[in-house]
């Protein structure tokens, strides 16, 4: 999304528009705050989300944010070209509304490690957020860090080698490089935020940070344990990529030429929980809500506005839209996002009443056309989402005795796009996913609930009938 499923702009055209400025800190927004925060992942989320809830904090003169790019170093070029600052276009029905945003105080690469290692040293950083996306934390199939991984496998000789200067890639792994540069300062206790839309993802951070840290130095192990504090966190603002029209609206209202502009939508959410060891902005102030049990909020989200985005990412895109408000408007798409609503709600632990008021805010923020969310970036990793988005939903339906339709819809949908229906497949893990769509569509669709590690039991049959005749009406719909 994103409502988090990472969005990152696309490098920005040539400007041609007259009578327009760039960003400084001497004519926008306000002075530098010292770094207190650290950030990995510099995508449209993360300054549509964490950074704009800093900004928005009655503190936020004592904390900046030192942030450090994921993929490309091109918006660190591009942001410390203007000093941090960026222009956040909230569109909603009524218009849109540019805010300049001052709480990037630096802007990294995210190859600078010896940045990376400095400010992880220094004692008054107390706070490091993540956005990498699902498939950054580099997770094996049972959850724990990918040690095979090559690129995981090079950051632990690495580290081995060179616990002070090795050279990392990986998101753990630029992690415990950092931590053990706070280890070897004695700079105290710290508090990781990590911001994706991954279950428990306080607990997955730990986990896949413990690992490699093990695999490094075992004695580090207890040093994490003493002094890092991993918060659970469930986030949500619907953030798609920049256009030139974003741009645009920002040089219109404002004459200013900002080629990090960040569209995104009027709502937004925030719930933590968890330790903050060497405290943290009033992000309270700014509507964030700290919580001791994140998992209801997450559950709710995750299935309810990932799940189906999901659903419309691979369904509505077979039959022919290009964004959210498209396929919304659609009385058949919006049929099986009322279908995957039922069967998750009915496992949900929130109150009804409060269910059925998230899910008529949902239709309100999908029909925002101002906000043009493309099917195909959120179509992105399924391999990564569709285990956590879709599937507890289906096995709790087959433990209540039911072949649900509504949730095996999603199943179907994701088969169907890996089949090259829809929105082209882009997943970190094509090469182990694209095969199990091969064969016909009965073959494909055993295959990827073996995959799944969907089973159903006595109910099998009947699933496999389900999805099966789910698969081939989409693809057949896609033949029109």
């Amino acid at each position: 999304m994103t409502s988090q499923d990472e969005s990152y702009a696309a490098e920005p055209a040539p400007s041609t528009r007259p009578h327009t400025r760039g960003l400084s800190r001497q004519t926008d927004g306000r002075p530098a705050a010292p770094v207190r925060l650290v950030h990995l992942g510099v995508g449209n989320f993360f300054r549509a989300h964490a950074a704009w809830y800093t900004e928005h904090a009655t503190d936020a003169a004592d904390w900046g944010y030192a942030a450090f790019t994921g993929r490309s170093p091109a918006i660190a070029e591009t942001l410390a070209g203007q000093d941090g600052l960026y222009t956040l276009l909230v569109r909603g029905p009524d218009g849109a509304r540019p805010e300049v945003i001052s709480s990037l105080s630096a802007v990294h690469a995210g190859d600078d490690l010896d940045a990376l290692r400095g400010y992880f040293a220094d004692p008054v950083v107390a706070v490091v957020t993540i956005t990498v996306t699902e498939a950054g934390y580099r997770r094996a199939a049972d959850g724990g860090l990918d040690v095979a991984a090559k690129d995981v496998a090079a950051d632990i000789a690495a580290l081995r080698e060179d616990p002070a200067g090795g050279v990392v890639t990986t998101t753990p792994g630029r992690l415990t490089a950092g931590l053990l540069a706070r280890r070897a300062a004695m700079a105290g206790r710290i508090a990781i935020v990590p911001n994706d839309n991954v279950p428990e993802n306080g607990e997955m951070a730990a986990r896949v940070v413990g690992d490699l840290a093990r695999a490094v130095d075992p004695v580090l192990e207890a040093w994490l344990a003493a002094n890092v504090s991993f918060v659970t966190t469930m986030v949500d603002r619907i953030t798609p990529r920049t256009t030139d029209d974003d741009r645009a609206e920002v040089a219109r209202q404002l004459g200013v030429e900002d080629p990090a502009v960040v569209p995104t939508e009027p709502f937004t959410e925030w719930v933590l929980a968890g330790d903050f060891p060497n405290g943290r902005p009033d992000w309270d102030s700014a509507g964030a809500a700290l919580v001791d049990d994140v998992r209801p909020f997450e559950q709710r989200k995750l299935w309810l506005l990932n799940g189906s985005h999901s659903l419309m990412a691979y369904g509505a895109s077979t039959v022919g839209h290009e964004t959210v408000a498209d396929a919304i408007a659609d009385p058949e798409v919006r049929s099986w996002v009322e279908q995957w609503w039922d069967a998750a709600a009915a496992h949900l632990s929130l109150p009804a009443d409060d269910v059925d008021r998230y899910r008529q805010a949902l239709l309100d923020r999908y029909s925002n056309a101002s906000i043009r969310h493309l099917l195909a970036q959120i179509a992105a990793d399924g391999s990564q989402k569709i285990p956590i988005r879709a599937v507890p939903v289906v096995q709790a339906e087959l433990a209540a005795g039911r072949v649900s339709r509504g949730a095996l819809r999603l199943v179907a949908a994701w088969i169907a796009h890996l089949r090259g229906a829809g929105a082209p497949v882009t997943d970190a893990h094509a090469d182990q996913v694209v095969p199990l769509g091969a064969g016909s569509v009965e073959e494909a669709t055993r295959r990827t609930l073996e995959w799944l590690a969907i089973d159903g039991g006595e109910l099998h049959d009947r699933v496999v009938t389900e999805v099966t005749g789910l698969v081939a009406g989409l693809e057949a719909r896609r033949r029109r």
